[in-house]
């Protein structure tokens, strides 16, 4: 079973910085793409950063310029670096790891960030 574990999320003035980390049980090349989401109270979960298996990145318009999706395939692992944060960025911030063929959806528990004004 596929098990996805984020780490470093937390409370943060507006204008900071913090960097999440996603922990993947197997290969993330196994995966067609990883990416983070994001899910305020009373909102819908959204995207946040994707990065496919060759390599291409994809943003939300909000987040692009401040946020950068990176992976370490040694490790199993895929980060989120927030710069410039922002209250509206406020969220639980989830994991995702999808699968084409055979077609599967994997999340992570969640990492709550909290950015102040």
């Amino acid at each position: 079973q596929v098990q996805l574990v984020e780490s470093g999320g937390g409370l943060v003035q507006a204008g900071g910085s913090l960097r999440l980390s996603c922990e993947v049980s197997e290969s993330i090349l196994n995966f067609n793409a990883m990416g983070w989401y994001r899910q305020a109270p009373g909102k819908q979960r959204e995207l946040v950063a994707t990065l496919t298996r060759d390599g291409s990145r994809n943003y939300a318009d909000s987040t692009k310029g401040r946020f950068t999706i990176s992976r370490d395939i040694a490790k199993n692992a895929v980060d989120l670096q927030m710069n410039g944060l922002k209250p509206e960025d406020t969220a639980v911030y989830y994991c995702n790891a999808d699968r084409y063929f055979p077609y599967g959806r994997y999340w992570g528990q969640g990492t709550q960030v909290t950015v102040s004004s």
